[in-house]
């Protein structure tokens, strides 16, 4: 009797033992480290979208709630603290049919990726309207889906160097350089007051990234080695998003220089704020505006806003309807992809960006007109695009330069170290068209050509009246045509280009084709080559002219004197960069 008290003890003891033993081993798997997720939203073209909702739902039988969540600007989603298990994650936008990714796996101490891309409501409509495909079914794009399905993508990745397992990145990150110097004669675009002085000039560009966000700045700033014509700049430009052209963007521009010794000092500032909204996924709202302020002696304002309507009709054709002030930047604070560095080289390009600063009954006056343009474009194959556009523009102040000596001061802006000259040529009005071909050839050659029929002020037969009365808005036809190529041994990076005018212009045809397309007037070249590395960072040799042969003067005889009306001056601009 009492050996069976003492097994039935023994058995309730050990009974007790496994009981506390699973209860430890329960609490311990309810105590594991908790998982993060993350995750981007985009659509069928590539396009990150912003608000879209995104709910996490735990797929097992645990004390878990549902997680909401909302993509920010670039489209990225987080989540922290999510218990180890198996989840449904459901993403639903306007506009786009709902997309559910399940069996999402979440792992203690990772992060787990995903990748969502969303259907527009038409895309089944679109696939209804197509004709039947007759390539087998094991094409290219068959494959690329099987490549890019996240269920065959892998979220972990081996690094070869050594360092272990990390999750993939939504993108790889391209490098770009963080700094630049430039020691070049200073002015990348002379004959206008508001650009330093040619001479000797550094000028640096920097790109910071703030926080642990995406938003970055960029400064650049100028000044040059002249005692008699001291001048200097700086540029600050605020990306929220951190990427250039595609999101919001702030600028601030300071510009300051002396014109002759003792001379007046010309002062500007230049305010800019712009950035894009998208309407679904076939329509994008491009805005901005600039407030620019200039003073010598006197002070002229402008306020100069710039609207684009973009519209994807089809997968080949788009449409665009432009509102701007003219001339201005057609391409606004945009990233040159052919030059490395094309985001520090467009924070540079900021230093010069004010409008031409004219001269007219003693009083400072700014270049500037409206343009309005509808554009219709075509994709070409892979990597052509045909554009035709019909446009109208309307100038207030039309910038006209020239050579002479002994003119009235109070309407012509005379150049201290040299006879040139800046002229208010007055209003005009026309219409014009365009049609534009860029085809990129390959990787290192790019060919534009571009026909226009516009406007511009040509000299009439009267000799015995001021020189604004005796110019008159005339139709011209132009053809130009650019080659844009990489030397692929040399490491020589060439754009050259020629631009064709009929009659005798004395103002730019179709100046917002012109900076659309880097279109320069006559013979254009430009080389920058590659130098052997012999110190830190990229070094290069840059060089450009502009109108090489003189072509296009034209030589007046006016009641105000003897001038010779120059297009475009002849220039040339060199040095060395570096880029680190």
């Amino acid at each position: 009797m009492k050996q069976e008290r003492l097994c039935n003890l023994g058995a309730l003891i050990l009974m007790l033992a496994c009981f506390a033993a699973g209860a430890n081993t329960s609490a311990a798997q309810g105590k594991a480290a908790a998982g993060k997720l993350a995750g981007l939203v985009r659509d069928s073209t590539g396009t990150p979208q912003m608000g879209a909702t995104v709910e996490v739902v735990p797929e097992a039988a645990i004390k878990a709630a549902s997680l909401g969540l909302l993509t920010n600007t670039q489209g990225i989603f987080n989540g922290d603290r999510l218990a180890p298990g198996l989840y449904t994650v459901r993403v639903t936008l306007a506009g786009f049919l709902p997309t559910i990714q399940q069996h999402v796996r979440i792992s203690s101490h990772l992060t787990t990726i995903v990748r969502v891309e969303l259907e527009s409501m038409f895309a089944s409509l679109d696939q209804l309207r197509r004709q039947p495909s007759s390539t087998s079914v094991e094409s290219d794009d068959w494959k690329w889906v099987l490549r890019s399905a996240s269920v065959t993508r892998p979220v972990l990745q081996w690094n070869d160097d050594g360092s272990g397992i990390e999750a993939n990145a939504f993108d790889k990150e391209v490098t770009h350089p963080r700094a630049r110097l430039d020691f070049t004669d200073g002015a990348r675009r002379p004959g206008s007051p508001s650009n330093a002085p040619s001479a000797p000039a550094t000028a640096f560009a920097y790109d910071q990234k703030l926080g642990g966000g995406p938003s970055r700045v960029l400064f650049a700033g100028q000044v040059n080695y002249e005692s008699a014509i001291a001048g200097g700049g700086i540029a600050t430009v605020w990306l929220p998003t951190g990427s250039l052209g595609a999101g919001p963007h702030s600028a601030l521009v300071l510009r300051e220089s002396q014109l002759g010794p003792g001379g007046p000092t010309f002062r500007g500032v230049r305010l800019e704020q712009g950035g894009a909204l998208a309407f679904g996924d076939r329509a994008v709202l491009r805005y901005g505006a600039e407030y620019v302020l200039v003073g010598m002696v006197k002070s002229a304002a402008s306020l100069r806003p710039r609207l684009e309507l973009d519209t994807r009709v089809t997968d080949a054709w788009r449409t665009a309807m432009i509102f701007a002030e003219e001339p201005g930047a057609a391409t606004p604070l945009e990233s040159d992809e052919r030059e490395v560095g094309g985001e520090l080289a467009a924070a540079l390009d900021e230093l010069d960006s004010f409008p031409t600063m004219l001269w007219r009954g003693g009083r400072p006056v700014l270049e500037g007109g409206w343009h309005e343009e509808i554009a219709a474009e075509r994709t070409l194959g892979s990597h052509g695009k045909l554009q035709i556009a019909g446009f109208h523009d309307d100038n207030r102040h039309v910038a006209v330069f020239g050579r002479g000596n002994d003119l009235p001061a109070a309407d012509y802006f005379q150049d201290y170290f040299s006879n040139g000259f800046a002229y208010d040529g007055g209003a005009s009005g026309n219409w014009g068209m365009r049609l534009a071909i860029r085809e990129k050839l390959s990787d290192s050659l790019e060919l534009t050509a571009v026909y226009a029929y516009a406007g511009a002020l040509s000299p009439s037969d009267l000799t015995d009246a001021p020189t604004r009365n005796m110019l008159r808005n005339t139709m011209h036809n132009s053809v130009g045509a650019n080659v844009a190529a990489k030397l692929p041994r040399l490491g020589t990076r060439v754009n050259a280009g020629y631009k064709w005018v009929s009659g005798q212009a004395v103002s730019r045809t179709d100046a917002y084709g012109e900076a659309l397309f880097q279109m320069e007037p006559f013979l254009h070249v430009g080389v920058r080559q590659a130098l052997p590395k012999f110190a830190p960072g990229h070094w290069e040799a840059i060089a450009n002219c502009d109108n090489l042969f003189a072509q296009g003067y034209v030589s007046v005889n006016t009641q105000d004197g003897r001038a010779l009306l120059v297009p475009a001056f002849r220039t040339f601009r060199g040095g060395l960069s570096v880029q680190f």
